[in-house]
C-alpha cells in the first residue's frame, strides 16, 4: 500500500516533511506523471513569486527550507485558486514572463556540461551533451559522498517544454543529479534506441547508489544492473555500432566486475575513433585488462609452484606466493606433509609451514610438521606413497584402501584419503572424518569435514541438515583468517540453494564469495562464484546478466577445455531460454567440439532443440550424456528428470517412444513430490504431452492431461478456461455454457511471456461471455498473470493442492483475523500506512493482531484456526529473501519481518479461510517453469479456499475495497463475482484512482 504523495506536496514545501521521507517524496513524486508536472508547475509558480532556484525545494538545505517556510505558505491559500480556473490564468502569466523559444535552441544547451568537466561517467544520447567530449570529474564535493545536485535553470527548461523536448529536459535532470524526474520524461518519449539506453543510465545510477551492506541491498544493486544490461544489449541488438550503448555496457559490466567484457566493450568504443571518447575508452580498457590479467597471471604462477611439492622432493618452497595466495599454497602443504616419506623430507617442509602460520596468526602448521616428523617412518612411508597414488589418480580410493590406511596409524593420511573419497562420492564413515579432524586440532581440518559431511547429506536427500551444517560452518569462519576454506563452504552452500532451484537465497552467498574471492586473489575461486551467478541470473530470467557471467569466465580462461565445455552448454541453455535457437545450436556445439560430458544443462538443451534444431548425431550425443551422468548413481527425482529429457528427445522422432519415456517419468516422479528434481519431470513431462496433444488437435486429451497435472478429480465441463505455455507452444482450451470444448494451438512464439493480453483469442472470450463465472486452469508461466480475461467477466485462477486441508471442527465459531498497524522494521524505511478504519457493518468475528504484536510466527499461528484472514500491511518484491513477493511484518525476536510463501506453505489452515491480502503486490510470482510458486498459490497449498491478492502496488484506500468484497462474499455471493461487481462500482466511483483494480485476481 502506497501514500499519497500528491496530496504530500504542500508538506514538503513548507519544510514539515522530516528528512527521512524526503528521500522517498523525490522517489515516488518523480515516478508519478501527473504528480511530477504539479511538482514542475509549482517550480515555475515560485519563480513567479520572486523566490530564486536556489532556494527551491530540491536545492535548499534543511535549514534553509525551514527559514523559507513562511513565505511559501501561500500554496495552501492559493492551491484551492489553482485547482480551478486560476490554474490556466498563472499558466498564461508564466508563458508570457518565460523566453518564447526560437529555432535552434536546442543546440543551445551547452549549460548542461560544464567546462570543467563532465560529472556524469555514462554517456547520454542527446546530440548536443555527447558530441563535445568533456573529461570526466568525478563529483566529491560532497562528504558523504553524495553526488552534488545542482541548480537548473528554469528559463531554459521552460523553454525545452514548450517545443516538447523531453528528451533535452530528461537530460537535464540526469545530468544535475535528479535520475526520477528524468525518467518521468524518458517515459514520455516514443520508444527509441536513444531512450532505452538513457534509461539504462538511470538504472546503472541507481546500482551505483545502493549500499550492499543493508538489508536487500546486494539484490536491489543487481536488479538495476540487470535492469541495464538488458536495456543496453537490446539497442546493440538493432544497432551493434551504437557508441553510447556501447560505452554505457562497458560502465555496466564494470560496475558487475566483469572486467574483461567491460575492457573489449570499451575497445569496441575506441575504435570507432571519436575525439576525446576514444582516447578515454582506450585508457579504461588497458586498465582493466592489465589488472584482471596480472592477478590471473599471479594465481596461476602461485599454483604452477605448488603443483609439483608433493612429487618433487627437491622442489623449491613456495615462500614468497605463500604471502599473496596462502590458500592454494597450504591446501598443496598438506599433500606435501602426507606424501613426504622420510623424516628429512618433511623437516624441509618446516620453512613453508613457518611462513604459512605467520599469514594465520599461529603455530598449528609448525606443530603438525613436528608432530609427524616424529612418526616412525618405517610403518608410515608405505601409507604415504599409497597417498600418492590416490592424490594422482592412480588408484580407485575404495573400501580396501581406506581400511589400510586406516589401520596404518597415519591418521592425517588417512583423514586426507576419506576426503578424496568423498570427493569421488564414495560411501564415508563422516562420524570418523569429524573425529580425525577434531583430534588433529586444525580450523581448517575441521572446515574440511564441515564440508564434505554436508555434500554427503545432500547427495542422499537430506538437503535441510547440509544446509544448516553449512551455514553453521559459514558462521565460525566469519572473522577468521580462513578465507579460502570459507570460499569452499560459501560456494558449496551456494550449489545446495541451485540445486533445490532457490535462487533467491542463493543469490547472496553468490554475491558474498564473489567479492571475498576477489579481495583475497583466489581466481579459481572466482571463476566458481562467476558460473554460479550466472545459474541465479538464469533461474530469475536475466539473460543478459547470465550471458555477461559466462561470457567473462569464458574470457578469463579460454584454454581450459573442460571450462569450456562447461560454459558453452550454459550459454546455450541463456540462448534457448531467452529464444534464441540458433545461438543456443552454436553454443551448444562449441559445447561438443571438446568432447567433454554434456552434463544435465547440456543434455536439457539437446533435448529442447529436437523439436527445430536437430543434427544427425544428436541421438549419440544424448545418449552418452545420459549414459554418464548414470554412472555415479542418481537420485530417483533425478532419474525422472533424465527420463523426461530421454523422451522429450524422442517425442520429436516417434510420438508413440516418447510418449512411453514421458510416462515412465511422471510415474517415477510422483512417488517423490517434495524432490525438486521429481517436481520438475512432472511438469516438463505433462507439458510436453500437453503441447504434444494439442499439436494433434485432440483438445480434450490436452484437457485432461492439464487437469491431471493441476491434480484435479474432475474438470469442468462448462464454463472453463485452460491455458498453458510451453516456450514456443501456446496451447488455450475453452468450455462455454454450452459444455463444447475449443482449442487453439500455436507454435511461433518468438519471446518469453510478459503478459496475458491477448493470450486468449477473441473467439474464446466471446464463447465465454455468457458465463456466470469462469473456472481458469493456468499452468506457469502463465498463472498468477493479469490480463488473462477482460474484468466484466468472474473468473478466477484454481489451483490444486499437494495435501488436503485438514477438517475444520466441528460447531467452532467462526474468526475474522485482521492484521493492521504493523511496525516493519526501520532499516526497510518504509512510509506509515494510515490506520485501518473499523468496519462499516458490525464484525463480532473480529479479531486483530496489530503493531509489535503482528510478528510473521504469530500470525502464522493464528491464522490456524481462522475463518478469514485479512491482512493490511506493506508488500514487497524481494528475490534476496524469497523468489516470489511477501509481506512485511512486525519482526520476531530473531529478526525475521517476513511473512514468505515458504513460511507459509508450511503451515495449516484447518478452516479452509478466506484470505485477503491488502498488500501490494502480494500477488506476484516467481518466474518458474516447473511450478506456480506465490503467496496466494502458498495460502491455496496450506488449506485456504479462496486468496484475493494484487499483482501491483495498491492504495492506503484498498482496505475499503477488500472489506466490500469480503462483505459480498458473506452474503452469499460466489468470490468471483464478488471481486468483479465491487470492481465495476469502483471503477465508476473512482475513475482516476483505480488503473491497480485490474491487478487483483482471485485464486481458489
Amino acid at each position: 500500500m502506497t501514500m499519497d504523495w500528491c496530496n504530500e506536496l504542500p508538506r514538503f514545501l513548507d519544510g514539515e516533511m522530516p528528512s527521512e521521507e524526503q528521500v522517498l517524496f523525490r522517489e515516488h513524486l518523480a515516478g508519478c506523471e501527473p504528480c511530477a508536472l504539479e511538482f514542475r508547475d509549482t517550480l515555475q509558480l515560485e519563480l513567479l513569486g520572486q523566490t530564486t532556484v536556489e532556494e527551491g525545494p530540491l536545492r535548499a538545505s534543511p535549514e534553509a527550507r525551514a527559514q523559507q517556510a513562511p513565505r511559501r505558505r501561500w500554496w495552501k491559500d492559493w492551491r484551492v485558486w489553482l485547482s480551478g480556473s486560476g490554474a490556466l490564468a498563472v499558466g498564461l502569466v508564466a508563458l508570457l514572463l518565460l523566453p518564447w523559444p526560437r529555432q535552434g535552441d536546442a543546440e543551445e544547451v551547452t549549460w548542461l556540461v560544464p567546462e570543467e568537466g563532465r560529472h556524469l561517467e555514462a554517456r547520454l544520447t542527446y546530440g548536443v551533451v555527447d558530441r563535445n567530449h568533456r573529461r570526466y570529474v568525478p563529483d566529491r564535493s560532497e562528504s558523504d559522498g553524495a553526488p552534488r545536485v545542482t541548480a537548473l535553470p528554469l528559463h531554459a527548461l521552460s523553454r525545452l517544454e514548450a517545443r516538447k523536448d523531453f528528451h533535452g529536459i530528461a537530460t537535464a535532470y540526469l545530468l544535475h543529479g535528479a535520475p526520477w524526474q528524468a525518467r518521468a520524461f524518458l517515459q514520455r518519449m516514443p520508444p527509441s534506441a536513444d531512450r532505452s539506453c538513457d534509461l539504462a543510465v538511470i538504472a546503472l545510477e541507481r546500482a551505483r547508489d545502493v549500499e550492499p551492506a543493508k538489508a536487500d541491498g546486494t539484490q536491489l544493486k543487481q536488479t538495476y544492473l540487470d535492469e541495464a544490461l538488458e536495456l543496453l544489449e537490446a539497442v546493440l541488438r538493432e544497432a551493434p555500432a551504437h557508441p553510447q550503448a556501447l560505452w554505457n555496457r562497458a560502465l555496466v559490466l564494470r560496475e558487475m566486475g566483469l572486467t574483461l567484457l567491460a575492457a573489449e566493450a570499451f575497445e569496441a568504443v575506441a575504435k570507432q575513433g571519436e575525439p576525446g571518447w576514444s582516447e578515454e575508452a582506450w585508457g579504461q580498457a588497458r586498465t582493466l585488462r592489465d589488472a584482471t590479467q596480472a592477478r590471473g597471471r599471479e594465481w596461476t604462477e602461485t599454483y604452477a609452484a605448488t603443483r609439483d611439492l608433493m612429487t618433487d622432493l627437491g622442489a623449491r618452497l613456495p615462500l614468497a606466493e605463500a604471502r599473496v595466495h596462502p590458500g592454494i599454497v597450504r591446501l598443496a602443504f598438506y599433500d606435501a606433509v602426507r606424501a613426504a616419506p622420510t623424516r628429512e623430507d618433511v623437516l624441509r617442509l618446516a620453512p613453508l609451514a613457518e611462513a604459512l602460520d605467520r599469514e594465520y596468526a599461529g603455530k598449528v602448521l609448525s606443530d603438525y610438521v613436528r608432530r609427524v616428523a616424529a612418526r616412525d617412518f618405517t610403518r608410515r612411508e608405505p601409507a604415504a606413497r599409497r597417498y600418492v597414488q590416490v592424490a594422482r589418480e592412480e588408484v580407485p580410493v575404495d573400501a580396501a584402501l581406506l581400511e589400510a590406511l586406516r589401520r596404518s596409524g597415519e591418521e592425517d593420511i588417512y583423514f586426507g584419503a576419506l576426503v578424496f573419497a568423498s570427493v569421488a562420492r564414495r560411501t564415508v564413515d563422516m562420524e570418523a572424518l569429524a573425529r580425525l579432524a577434531e583430534a588433529q586440532g586444525d580450523p581448517w581440518l575441521q572446515l574440511v569435514a564441515e564440508r564434505e559431511w554436508a555434500a554427503s547429506e545432500a547427495r542422499e536427500g537430506r538437503w535441510w541438515n547440509a544446509e544448516q551444517r553449512l551455514k553453521s560452518a559459514l558462521d565460525t569462519c566469519q572473522g577468521t583468517a580462513l578465507v579460502f576454506s570459507c570460499l569452499r563452504l560459501e560456494r558449496e552452500l551456494t550449489e545446495l540453494y541451485l540445486e533445490q532451484h532457490r535462487p533467491a537465497e542463493a543469490l547472496p552467498h553468490a554475491w558474498s564469495g564473489w567479492n571475498r574471492a576477489k579481495a583475497a586473489r583466489e581466481w579459481r575461486s572466482e571463476q566458481g562464484f562467476l558460473l554460479q551467478l550466472a545459474d541465479i541470473a538464469r533461474y530469475q530470467h536475466a539473460f543478459a546478466s547470465a550471458r555477461a557471467y559466462l561470457e567473462e569466465s569464458l574470457a578469463r580462461m579460454p584454454e581450459d577445455c573442460v571450462q569450456r565445455t562447461h560454459i558453452h552448454r550454459n550459454l546455450a541453455a541463456v540462448e534457448w531460454e531467452g529464444f534464441r535457437p540458433d545461438s543456443a545450436r552454436r553454443a551448444l556445439d562449441r559445447a561438443m567440439a571438446c568432447e567433454q560430458p554434456l552434463g544435465l544443462t547440456g543434455a536439457f538443451v539437446l533435448s529442447d532443440l529436437a523439436r527445430s534444431r536437430s543434427e544427425p548425431r544428436d541421438g549419440d550425443h544424448l545418449r552418452r550424456a545420459l549414459a554418464e551422468l548414470r554412472l555415479a548413481g542418481v537420485s530417483p527425482g533425478r532419474e525422472a528428470l533424465l527420463l523426461f529429457i530421454e523422451g522429450q528427445f524422442e517425442l520429436a522422432r516417434s510420438r508413440s517412444a516418447g510418449s512411453v519415456l514421458l510416462w515412465s517419468a511422471i510415474d517415477l516422479a510422483e512417488r517423490r513430490p517434495d524432490d525438486v528434481d521429481a517436481r520438475k519431470a512432472r511438469a516438463y513431462a505433462y507439458g510436453a504431452l500437453i503441447a504434444e496433444a494439442a499439436r494433434a488437435g485432440n483438445w480434450s486429451d490436452a484437457l485432461a492431461l492439464q487437469g491431471r497435472e493441476l491434480r484435479m478429480e474432475l474438470v469442468p465441463e462448462r464454463c472453463m478456461l485452460a491455458v498453458s505455455v510451453h516456450h514456443e507452444r501456446t496451447v488455450v482450451l475453452a468450455r462455454g455454457p454450452g459444455g463444447k470444448l475449443q482449442g487453439q494451438h500455436g507454435d511461433s512464439r518468438t519471446e518469453p511471456l510478459r503478459g496475458a493480453d491477448g493470450l486468449v483469442p477473441p473467439h474464446l472470450v466471446a464463447e465465454l461471455r455468457g458465463c456466470e463465472h469462469v473456472d481458469v486452469l493456468a499452468l506457469p508461466p502463465v498463472h498468477g498473470l493479469t490480463g488473462l480475461l477482460p474484468v466484466d467477466l468472474a473468473w478466477s485462477y484454481r489451483v490444486g493442492r499437494r495435501a488436503a486441508p485438514r477438517a475444520a471442527p466441528a460447531q467452532t465459531p467462526a474468526r475474522h483475523l485482521v492484521v493492521t498497524g504493523v511496525t516493519g522494521p526501520a532499516s526497510l524505511r518504509l512510509p506509515p500506512l494510515e490506520v485501518l478504519q473499523p468496519p462499516r457493518v458490525p464484525d463480532p468475528w473480529r479479531t486483530e493482531l496489530r503493531g509489535s504484536q503482528a510478528t510473521p510466527s504469530s500470525v502464522l499461528a493464528a491464522m490456524a484456526d481462522a475463518s478469514e484472514v485479512e491482512v493490511h500491511a506493506h508488500g514487497m518484491f524481494s528475490s534476496a529473501v524469497s523468489d516470489a513477493s511477501l509481506v512485511v511484518l512486525s519482526p520476531d525476536l530473531d529478526g525475521r519481518y517476513a511473512l514468505t510463501a515458504d513460511r507459509v506453505r508450511k503451515a495449516r489452515l484447518s478452516r479452509a479461510p478466506v484470505v485477503l491480502l491488502a498488500t501490494c503486490s502480494a500477488a506476484r510470482t516467481a518466474p518458474y517453469l516447473h511450478e506456480p510458486f506465490s503467496l496466494p498459490v502458498a495460502f491455496i497449498e496450506a488449506g485456504a479456499s479462496v486468496v484475493l491478492a494484487s499483482t501491483t502496488d495498491i492504495p492506503d484506500t484498498a482496505g475499503e475495497f477488500f472489506e466490500e468484497v469480503r462483505e459480498l462474499i458473506r452474503g452469499k455471493a460466489r468470490p468471483s463475482v464478488a471481486l468483479r461487481d465491487a470492481r465495476a462500482r469502483w471503477l465508476k466511483e473512482h475513475p482516476g484512482n483505480s488503473r491497480w483494480l485490474a491487478h487483483v485476481l482471485l485464486f481458489e
